[in-house]
């Protein structure tokens, strides 16, 4: 066996280039060209914005369930948060040009509110709230991070852990405190740098920026797999105490790793706001990581394309699902994902090789010709 010194990255699999280039032009160039020209409405085109950044969050939760074994139940926590912070700079903008702060938001004038709270003020400006998208999750991730892996805490108990984290987040700072939008959250968005939201040209551009984002978080991640670091990580899903006797700090490596995925599903999380236009405790709730957990299983846990296919494949089933059958949807998304482990565990991605070993073993052997 190789020693970690001489170890080479393996270069990405053909599929895996292929799959990214094509959904790189589908996303980036065609989907938005055809919106110019009428082919796709808007609508259409904000929907799958939105399921862009759905799939940044199974990422986020792909990157702890299947590159490290974390089953986190508390994505949905540091998506809301940076939905959040971009919201509070969204909440203040008014007018069509966006030059004017807005002095109070709606909902505090509504409570009686005649000057705005302190802490509001800063995200009159963009960069502070694009830091804040950043920080605040961040910060979060790392301190209950070290708490649990200093402490040896893992498995289901880890996951026991998130899940309260997320539900008291949700109960305690942002459901019941009407600072915050209450249980009705923000939305009433107007303008997004000076650009006014409900024009499609900006609609496309958000849809634009999320592609790129969502590609240049695969690419990282791809990068990182195939570093030393990403063979650590392995070796911590497949077996921590052994990796922690032959002398890595796992609890470092799972602490990074932990706050990493925290940024990317509040990436995630900023981008769905102007997109979809609201935020409230709802998206903070277990239940929206545990959707985010069925959509990885059913993509394909462990692998980077799964995700955004379980991601955007569970969504767009939900969308007519619930217009179809809406109350048929929760047992069919039941339905799919006992299905999926039961007959399909490696996902979607697996499919074409399924299919292909079927057709291996039942095609029809073909006759030998006699003999001259």
């Amino acid at each position: 066996m190789a020693s970690p010194e001489k170890y080479a990255p393996p270069p990405p699999p053909s599929d895996t280039v292929a799959a990214l280039l094509a959904f790189t032009v589908l996303a980036v160039l065609i989907m938005p060209t055809l919106d110019v020209f009428g082919v796709i409405d808007h609508f259409t085109l904000n929907l799958w914005g939105k399921y862009l950044c759905y799939a940044l969050l199974a990422l986020s939760v792909n990157l702890l369930w299947g590159g490290t074994g974390l089953l986190s139940l508390g994505q949905g926590l540091f998506f809301a948060l940076g939905g959040y912070m971009h919201g509070m700079y969204l909440m203040r903008m008014i007018g069509d040009q966006g030059q004017y702060h807005r002095p109070i938001p709606d909902f505090l004038v509504f409570l009686g509110w005649t000057e705005l709270p302190g802490f509001w003020k800063p995200f009159e400006h963009f960069s502070f709230a694009m830091l804040l998208v950043f920080l605040l999750p961040g910060v979060i991730a790392g301190i209950f991070g070290w708490l649990a892996f200093r402490s040896r805490i893992k498995g289901v108990y880890f996951s026991i852990l998130t899940q309260a984290l997320t539900y008291a987040g949700a109960l305690i700072f942002f459901r019941n405190n009407t600072l915050m939008g209450g249980n009705n959250g923000f939305t009433d968005f107007k303008t997004e740098l000076g650009f006014s939201l409900r024009e499609p040209a900006t609609q496309r551009g958000l849809f634009i920026a999320t592609a790129i984002v969502l590609i240049g978080v695969v690419i990282f991640l791809r990068w990182l797999e195939g570093t030393k670091f990403g063979l650590v990580q392995r070796a911590i899903r497949d077996g921590e105490n052994r990796t922690l006797f032959s002398g890595y700090a796992t609890p470092a490596f799972k602490l990074f790793l932990f706050v990493l995925a925290a940024l990317i599903a509040a990436i995630g999380g900023a981008l769905y706001v102007p997109q979809v236009g609201i935020i409230n405790p709802s998206d903070m709730t277990p239940e929206k990581s545990l959707e985010a957990i069925v959509w990885v299983a059913v993509g394909g846990r462990g692998t980077l394309l799964g995700p955004i296919l379980g991601a955007v494949f569970v969504n767009m089933l939900k969308s007519y699902a619930t217009r179809a059958i809406p109350d048929l949807w929760l047992i069919l998304l039941g339905g799919l994902f006992l299905l999926v482990v039961l007959f399909l565990p490696g996902g979607l991605v697996s499919l074409p090789e399924k299919l292909r070993g079927l057709w291996q073993r039942f095609r029809p052997t073909p006759t030998p010709a006699p003999a001259a």
